[in-house]
This record gives structure tokens, C-alpha cells and sequence, in this order.
């Protein structure tokens, strides 16, 4: 949904909106939901819902449109799920009462302050990974990676709640961020890398100590994409995740290894999928677009625009030999791709990833540099060195601004000089609906 802020606003207004209809009283939200009934699970996973928070201060930060947080919609009302109920489908009834998208959020936020014996947020009936279902069984794991999400969500929605004159709790949201990065790096680090999570007996997901899932990618990639983790443990984590996960020879982004087979562990339905395959140790692509965007928050250049060729699947599919392995489209993204001889490298379901949104960002945003941000644009290319100079036509309703980005020095990123029509401007430049073309020059070094 991100994806088309930029360049469908009242799109993913829209989306928002709707979804935010398909929130419980309580905060949580339909895990999926089948139109036009609104046939849907009620789950006990702990991330769904906090993606309500995260995308509408995002398409806040990039729109400029405060006025969504004022919308007023319904939630939805069914029975909480029984002590003994993981899930339930079912056709809940919409309430009778509404609530500002505001309000929506910070149900949704409270939901998440949850928190366990190592001060992390507790993984419920999983979290991203649906698949690591039954970590916190028991009501008692965590998960790391959630922290990382978490503490970005508030760090987001804090300043739209001071904005709204809401201090107390954007103080809160704050502090809670502080506390929650805190106990990440006290009980999260594992030496290397970052653990994944902390079953419901204590036990960690994703150390050097396991027999299956030593380390996992998320919950390296979001130590740099919250913005919250220590910065040098941050880049060895990610360095990590380059020598586990990255295969070049087989052009794959693992999400985990070793795969989930001969240990005693229990995480869930992911142990059910053959090992290297799907979330179980193959690659998943949204998680691999993540680690691509993190490593352009560390201004390797080079290597994000590798690995974006690596998973690109034009590339998988440019020679017959490279279609017969990969043997899916080479115009839209797989879900996931095989790591297990003899399908490795074969692509899964397509037509069904969110990761085509991301890996568009990373391209748009965080490769090239083009941030949109309210009526500016700021510039902060992360590119190859040897690219010497490109070119980006951006359309701002009916101006056009001809940016031309120079790199004589050959540096991976930083910017020295931006001029705005030959005048130079300091930070971002200021976007006019005047029906005129403008020119960007933008030199690094």
C-alpha cells in the first residue's frame, strides 16, 4: 500500500480507511477477511494490527494529509477468543458506534503493549512469520523482531499525537520506546547477530546455540529499519545476515538457516514445509526487499543494488537455462523461491507478495533517493559507485521536476549541493503545483 502514496494518494486513503473497519473493539484486527460478507479469523497474532499505526503515519509523512486521523468508522464485534481458542472464523457484526482513525490507531498501539518476562513484546500466535505459530503458545514468548516493529511504531505516532495536542500520550509512546530498545539490547543480542525470539520455557529462536534457525533475517534488517538499534552491533548483524542468508551462486536471499528439521524445537506449522522451502529456510521475498533497504540505510551502495539484481526476476528468467530453474513469470515478484536440491532456485507463488510493494520502495527511495515527504521531496541517493550520473522525472500533480543526479566522485552515498532551477537549497526541495518544469541538480560526494 506504501507503494502508491507517492502517486495515488486517495488510494491508499482508501485502503486505510477500509481496513481500519476490519478492526475489533479490543484493538486486534481480522487476520484476512473474504468480500463481500466480511467472512474472516479472528487470531491471536501480534503483528497484524500494528500495521494500522504504522501505514497511516506513513502515508501521513509522505501525503501531508493529517485530515484521515479525523475520519470516523466502526469497528467490528464479536466474542474475545476463549482460553482455549487459537483462532475462529466467523462473520463478525460491524458496531454501532464509531471512533476517529486516531482512536482506531492507539486501540491498536495499546494492543501491542503487551510484554513478557525479558521485556519484549509477547509473539502471541505469531507475528510476520504467521508460521512460528506455536513460539508463544502458552502466552509466554516473545519476539524480537516485533520489538524492533514496535518501537518504530511508536516512534512514528508519537509526534501525530503531540501534533493532535495529545502529550500525555505521545510521552508515553516515547518512553516506551526508550524502555523497549533497552531490554533488545540487554536480552536480544547473541554475540553476532540478534535473535529472532524467546519461546514460552525461555529458550532463544535464532542464536548460534540452536540446531535449526542460528540466525534470521528480520530480526537483523529491522535493527536499522526501526532506527533503533545500537549502530555498530546493527551493521555486524546485517554483515551476519550477508554470510549466513545471501547466496550469490544461487541467487537467493535465505529468511532463515538452517532450516527447521532435526532440532527439538517446536515453532510452529513452519517445521510442516520442507526444509528450505518457504518461510522454512527458502527465500521470502518481502523479508529479502527488507534486508535490500537495510543495507541501503548503511550507504552500501553497491550491495543494494546487487542483491536487488539478485532476487530482480528478469534476471532469473534472461536465459533459458536461468527460466528452467526459475520456471515462474519473470514480470512480477514470487512470494518465495526454493533453497532445497533439485528445485533450488525455483520460484513459489506469484502474484501474491507484498514484497513487490517494498522492493519498489527500496528501488525508488532508498537506491535512487526519492523521498516524498508531505509537499517536498528530499534526495538522499545510496548507489553503486561506479554509477556516474542518472536521471528521475517526477511528476508533482501537474509540474514536472527533471532531477539529475551527478557523482563525479564515485561514493556510494552523500550529497553536497542541491539546486533547485540553478538556485541552491538547503535540506529538501519544495514541491509547487504551478504547471511549470523544474530542474533538480543534485552532486554527490
Amino acid at each position: 500500500m506504501l507503494a502508491i502514496v507517492v502517486t495515488k494518494p486517495e488510494l491508499a486513503r482508501k485502503q486505510i480507511l477500509l481496513h481500519a473497519k476490519h478492526q475489533f473493539i479490543e484493538g486486534d484486527v481480522q487476520h484476512w477477511w473474504h468480500e463481500p460478507m466480511g467472512n474472516g479469523v479472528r487470531t491471536r497474532f501480534s503483528d497484524d494490527f500494528l500495521w494500522l499505526p504504522y501505514v497511516t503515519a506513513q502515508y501521513i509523512r509522505i501525503s501531508g494529509d493529517h485530515t484521515i486521523l479525523q475520519e470516523q468508522i466502526s469497528f467490528l464485534e464479536s466474542a474475545p477468543l476463549g482460553e482455549l481458542e487459537h483462532e475462529r472464523y466467523e462473520v463478525p457484526a460491524p458496531s454501532r458506534g464509531q471512533a476517529t482513525l486516531y482512536e482506531h490507531c492507539l486501540r491498536a498501539i495499546r494492543r501491542g503493549l503487551q510484554f513478557g518476562a525479558h521485556g519484549l513484546p509477547l509473539i502471541g500466535g505469531g507475528d510476520w512469520n504467521d508460521g512460528m505459530n506455536t513460539v508463544g503458545e502458552k502466552g509466554l514468548g516473545e519476539s524480537i523482531w516485533l520489538g524492533w516493529f514496535l518501537s518504530k511504531v511508536l516512534e512514528e505516532f508519537s509526534p501525530i499525537c503531540g501534533e493532535l495536542g495529545d502529550e500525555d500520550t505521545a510521552q508515553l509512546l516515547l518512553y516506551t520506546r526508550e524502555t523497549l530498545l533497552a531490554n533488545i539490547e540487554e536480552h536480544a543480542w547473541d554475540g553476532g547477530w540478534y535473535r529472532r525470539a524467546y519461546f514460552d520455557d525461555g529458550s532463544a529462536l535464532g542464536s548460534i546455540h540452536n540446531q535449526d534457525c542460528k540466525i534470521d533475517s528480520i530480526a537483523q534488517s529491522w535493527s536499522l529499519l526501526s532506527g533503533g538499534g545500537d549502530p555498530e552491533r546493527a551493521k555486524k548483524a546485517m554483515h551476519a545476515l550477508e554470510d549466513y542468508l545471501v547466496s550469490r551462486e544461487e541467487g537467493l536471499i535465505k529468511l532463515l538457516t538452517p532450516p527447521f528439521d532435526q532440532g527439538a524445537s517446536e515453532p510452529g506449522y513452519i517445521k510442516g514445509y520442507v526444509p528450505g522451502v518457504r518461510e522454512n529456510g527458502g527465500q521470502y521475498t518481502h523479508a529479502a526487499a527488507w534486508a535490500i533497504l537495510a543495507f541501503a540505510k548503511l550507504g552500501e551502495g553497491d550491495k543494494s543494488l546487487a542483491l536487488y539484481d539478485l532476487i530482480n526476476p528478469i534476471h532469473h528468467t534472461s536465459t533459458y537455462r536461468g527460466y528452467a530453474k526459475y520456471r515462474a513469470e519473470p514480470y512480477v515478484l514470487a512470494a518465495d523461491v526454493y533453497a532445497v536440491w533439485p528445485h533450488t532456485g525455483r520460484g513459489g507463488w506469484s502474484w501474491y507478495t507484498g514484497a513487490a510493494g517494498w522492493l519498489y520502495r527500496a528501488g525508488l527511495e532508498s537506491i535512487l533517493g526519492i523521498q516524498k515527504e508531505g509537499d517536498s521531496l528530499v534526495i538522499e541517493p545510496c548507489i553503486p559507485a561506479h554509477w556516474q550520473e542518472y536521471s528521475v522525472q517526477y511528476r508533482y500533480r501537474n509540474a514536472v521536476y527533471h532531477i539529475s543526479v551527478r557523482n563525479p566522485d564515485r561514493v556510494q552515498s552523500g550529497v553536497v549541493r542541491i539546486t533547485l532551477d540553478g538556485v541552491n537549497v538547503q535540506g529538501s526541495v519544495v514541491l509547487k503545483d504551478d504547471s511549470k518544469e523544474h530542474r533538480v541538480e543534485v552532486l554527490m560526494g
